[in-house]
């Protein structure tokens, strides 16, 4: 299984939580499985946050 590294910043994290919320919500609401949307908000929720710097560079 590979492994993807994403970067998101405070705001775009909160967005991509918040979408899959309504997303499990409105599945509970339909009556409908949330396991795959459930599984991927606590992935996001409880992946480690890394600080790194980002350096430019001219070519």
């Amino acid at each position: 299984m590979k492994k993807y590294y994403i970067v998101f910043d405070e705001y775009e994290r909160g967005i991509i939580i918040n979408a899959l919320n309504d997303k499990r919500n409105a599945l509970i609401k339909k009556g409908r499985y949330t396991d795959a949307v459930a599984e991927v908000l606590l992935k996001v929720i409880n992946a480690k946050q890394k600080r790194f710097k980002i350096r430019y560079t001219e070519d």
